[in-house]
């Protein structure tokens, strides 16, 4: 391919794909591509994938079929998690032009260049235990906020997960360059600023050839809480077991880091915690939350759950839905399980049927509307600062209060990517 070529970008998935897309894009931009928006037409298309869900993989397929129909000259690229695991799979989808592993998707703009539309899906990959560099990214366009990737990959080996297969083994950035991420990104006008990862809380366990690190999470958030040039940092989401003392007393004594904890949780039952090889049961993971609102009884604290894993009879089910019940937390992420093969739980039985799993997935996602709703009645006529950023609606502007509650306003010019004092 010469000259110059017009490139869109899609992304599936967590914070820190996006955070990828982002400093992705900015290198193709710095290579003269031109970005474009997904809807429109591009002479490249890149979807940057997830494959936590079959879902995920669902979705990158209606995609591809998508710019076929629209698109058919356009070059089609697939990158991320399920670029990773299955990229033979991917090639063979009709359309799919170039397939990038996780070590070759930051050298995407020289694989394109070798494209030849009419030749077969290129892949380019390897072996996932060669994966050992760090790429910082952060997302960086119209927000106001920014999501900053620290660490990648996971040596944990829960059940259920193909993450450690898709990314690799923990590999984190240094604390010395992330604070020149934070000075240059605060330089740009960002406001705040979300700590992403695999398994954020074990940052600075290894350095990126393996060598063990003196680093950890909790001196890097004290570093960047006496930075003191950004005004919000954010922690994304932090394993229970990983979460200690230190990190939650200094949040609450902070004024930069805000008093909001995403803690997955996956299941209420130690039965099924178990089976899945988390790292805690389910009263550290309480004895977390009651630290949090005993120093921050106005911290928003959410949780992942997932339904229908094998063996969870609904005696495990009934547990888990008490003891999220009973549990001071403000909001669920969840997640009905789905098969994923090369993970131990993909052979496990007894097999929940899937009419079953969405049942359970129903009553739980109803158990967070009804948390979500007292958590924020509970702050009405309270006053709190809230960072507005544009909404799609360009008669709108929405934000985020401190402690994660969504406002949504009239648009006023002069408060976006403003922090401000707002009646909730």
């Amino acid at each position: 391919m010469t000259g110059p070529k017009t490139v869109a970008f899609h992304t599936l998935g967590c914070k820190l794909n996006f955070s990828e897309t982002s400093s992705i894009s900015r290198m193709m931009e710095k290579e003269g591509f031109e970005k474009k928006p997904f809807d429109s037409i591009a002479d490249i298309y890149v979807i940057n994938t997830c494959s936590v869900t079959e879902n995920a993989d669902k979705e990158c397929r209606y995609l591809v079929r998508q710019i076929q129909r629209k698109s058919p000259q356009s070059f089609v690229v697939i990158t991320g998690c399920y670029a990773q695991l299955k990229p033979n799979e991917i090639a063979d989808i009709p359309g799919v032009d170039l397939v990038l592993g996780a070590a070759e998707k930051f050298n995407m703009a020289v694989h394109i260049r070798e494209l030849v539309k009419g030749d077969s899906a290129k892949i380019c990959s390897c072996d996932i235990e060669q994966v050992q560099g760090f790429h910082d990214s952060y997302s960086l366009n119209d927000r106001t906020r920014a999501f900053l990737k620290v660490q990648d990959g996971c040596d944990y080996q829960c059940s259920f997960c193909t993450i450690p297969l898709a990314r690799g083994k923990s590999r984190s950035d240094s604390l010395s360059h992330v604070l020149e991420n934070v000075r240059n990104l605060a330089e740009k006008g960002i406001q705040e600023i979300v700590l992403t990862g695999v398994n954020l809380g074990d940052f600075g366990n290894t350095e990126p050839d393996g060598k063990r690190k003196t680093e950890n999470f909790y001196e890097l958030i004290l570093a960047l809480d006496q930075l003191k040039v950004m005004p919000r940092f954010r922690i994304s989401s932090i394993e229970p077991n990983l979460l200690n003392n230190d990190i939650i007393d200094l949040v609450a004594d902070s004024d930069h880091f805000m008093p909001h904890f995403h803690i997955p949780l996956q299941s209420g039952s130690n039965k099924i915690l178990a089976l899945m090889r988390r790292r805690y049961l389910r009263d550290l993971y309480a004895d977390r939350v009651a630290r949090i609102k005993t120093l921050m009884p106005h911290a928003s604290i959410g949780a992942d759950v997932i339904v229908g894993f094998p063996g969870e009879a609904e005696e495990d089910f009934r547990e888990t839905v008490h003891f999220l019940h009973e549990l001071d937390i403000s909001y669920l992420h969840v997640f009905t399980y789905s098969e994923r093969e090369n993970t131990r739980a993909f052979e496990m039985k007894p097999s929940v049927p899937v009419g079953i799993r969405n049942e359970r997935n129903k009553i739980l996602r109803n158990l967070s509307f009804q948390k979500s709703q007292f958590f924020t009645n509970l702050h009405a006529g309270q006053i709190r600062k809230v960072l507005f950023e544009r909404s799609r609606d360009k008669t709108l502007m929405e934000g985020y209060t401190d402690n994660y509650i969504k406002v949504t306003a009239p648009y006023q010019e002069q408060r976006v990517n403003r922090i401000v004092d707002w009646r909730i």
